[in-house]
């Protein structure tokens, strides 16, 4: 007897539509499994059967054939056991014509225990979603899952807890309309649990650039002696940064449902993700990939930051990964499993010490060699140098500031601010450029076309930048940038117009850039 059952798998950070097709037949007892899978969807077969064992019924001795179609698309995960459970049951004619109608158009995601117990597997959020897109009335999973799968929009979310309770679900009509179905949460957007910039004492000037860097989305680079405070500001970002849509919110709780990093107690991340790997990270743990195509973790930090510290102790070929999605905000990862798509929309936050020992430019204490900085340094690539908006110098604060009781405003004061900003800027480019509005956010994702629109410089203001632009030798991406930097922080004045005071903050954000790639002239300053 011939059965179909719907189920859902994830490729790359998407869901995708699976139809689990069972037959049974006379012939030598055997439970064979095809339709491009992993060693784990083919170990399900004996899950499946211990299972029903364990749950009051056996596997008559039939020669059982289960095919997940679509056959050519690659089957990972244990989420598949579920719907083959009932596939079986359809096919061995336990449950009723009458209940096989009813859930023809329903999805079953789940993993089985030994013992019977339906456990959560990851992804059940994109898979929902998807499902919802194709039209399937509703979703049969863990009792675990049940609220993820809800967020999909879909009324009919039936979360079990073991395979027998699904069966008296099945048994009949009334049992099943019986049921009770998991209700849509109503999260919000966690808040309050971020470090606050309150508890940084001094720094001014970096603390302005941080709220530069957060109301037009621009990447930025931190230098300055070991002990400034580079990680502790790092750290404060995600706190000034705009409040989660629900839309965001859920694409970026999609990503981490792939990866199993949802919170136990609640189906959504509810706050903008901060990503901090460590230097030792190797470039698939960063971009994604793997053999089971995991996203990585430029993709974990999509609509937050990823913090990278002590950045020249990176290797080079992991750096110069970040070049191609610091611009498409996406990254493509090849394999032979096929290509996959991942998402990289982060703000880009990195952290480094002028040399090894972290001292320089203080002859005082730093003892570094000259060709020893330039060794440390040299990592670090003008193209992607080129690809950081704001370079930033912190500074060792005084005893004064130290011993001060009230470090200054908190992030959430400064959070409006940039909030504000930020719809000026999305008002400006829903009202000129309709079109481009979903992909273009801030001022730092701004076109050639925009930048031209929006950038437009007075005569003073031209003829200024163009003495900047032959004195610093800027590249073309450079010239751009500080045009786009100037707007955010006319923006950030609620000004049309871009001042000369604009330009010259902005190009004054690029000036610890000099210091980095010109050591010699640092070092005649001090001395």
């Amino acid at each position: 007897m011939f059965a179909k059952v719907i189920t859902a798998g994830v490729f790359g950070v998407k869901g995708f539509k699976v139809e689990t097709e069972t037959d049974s037949s006379t012939g030598f007892p055997s439970f064979n499994m095809v339709g491009a899978l992993s060693k784990e969807v083919k170990e399900a077969r004996f899950r499946v059967s211990t299972a029903l064992k364990n749950s009051g019924y056996s596997i008559r001795p039939k020669k059982y054939t289960v095919n997940l179609s679509p056959a050519g698309i690659n089957k990972e995960g244990t989420g598949y056991d579920l719907s083959i459970a009932v596939a079986v049951l359809i096919s061995d004619g336990v449950l009723k014509n009458e209940i096989t109608d009813i859930i023809k158009n329903y999805a079953f995601i789940g993993e089985l225990g030994l013992d019977g117990e339906v456990k959560p597997v990851r992804g059940v959020l994109p898979m929902s979603v998807e499902l919802s897109e194709n039209g399937v009335s509703g979703i049969i999973t863990s009792f675990e899952n049940a609220a993820e799968a809800s967020l999909s929009g879909m009324s009919e979310v039936i979360g079990v807890r073991t395979l027998r309770e699904l069966m008296s679900l099945l048994k009949s009509r009334d049992a099943f309309f019986g049921f009770t179905r998991t209700k849509k949460p109503d999260f919000k957007p966690e808040a309050g649990n971020e470090p606050d910039f309150s508890e940084v004492k001094g720094q001014e000037y970096i603390k302005r650039a941080m709220e530069i860097a957060a109301s037009g989305g621009h990447n930025i680079l931190l230098t300055g002696p070991a002990g400034t405070g580079k990680t502790m500001l790092a750290s404060r970002l995600p706190g000034i940064l705009p409040r989660l849509t629900p839309e965001e919110d859920l694409k970026i709780s999609e990503i981490y449902s792939i990866c199993g990093l949802l919170p136990h107690d609640r189906p959504l991340l509810g706050k903008r993700p901060f990503r901090a790997p460590h230097h030792s990270v190797t470039p698939t743990a960063l971009t994604g990939g793997g053999v089971c195509a995991r996203p990585g973790e430029l993709s974990l930090a999509s609509k937050g930051v990823l913090f990278l510290d002590e950045l020249p102790l990176f290797p080079q070929a992991t750096i110069e990964l970040l070049r191609q999605p610091l611009e498409s905000k996406k990254i493509t990862v090849t394999r032979l499993k096929g290509v996959f798509e991942y998402p990289a929309d982060f703000l880009f936050v990195a952290a480094m010490n002028p040399c090894p020992c972290g001292f320089y430019p203080d002859r005082a204490k730093c003892r570094c060699t000259e060709a020893k900085i330039r060794t440390y340094q040299a990592s670090i690539s003008k193209p992607l140098m080129e690809r950081i908006d704001i370079c930033a110098r912190t500074r060792i604060p005084d005893f004064e500031e130290l011993g001060r009781k009230s470090g200054g405003e908190r992030s959430e004061k400064i959070r409006e601010r940039v909030e504000e900003t930020r719809e000026r800027q999305l008002y400006r480019i829903k009202k000129y450029f309709p079109e481009e509005a979903c992909a273009v956010s801030s001022n730092s994702r701004l076109t050639g076309r925009m930048t031209e629109d929006f950038c437009r410089l007075g005569s003073r203001e031209e003829e200024f930048i163009r003495d900047i632009f032959r004195k610093k030798g800027l590249s073309a991406r450079l010239y751009h940038k500080v045009l786009r930097l100037s707007r955010t922080i006319a923006d950030m004045e609620g000004s049309e117009a871009i001042a000369m005071r604009h330009i010259a903050e902005a190009c004054a954000l690029r000036n610890g850039d000099d210091s980095l790639w010109h050591p010699e002239i640092s070092e005649r300053k001090e001395s």
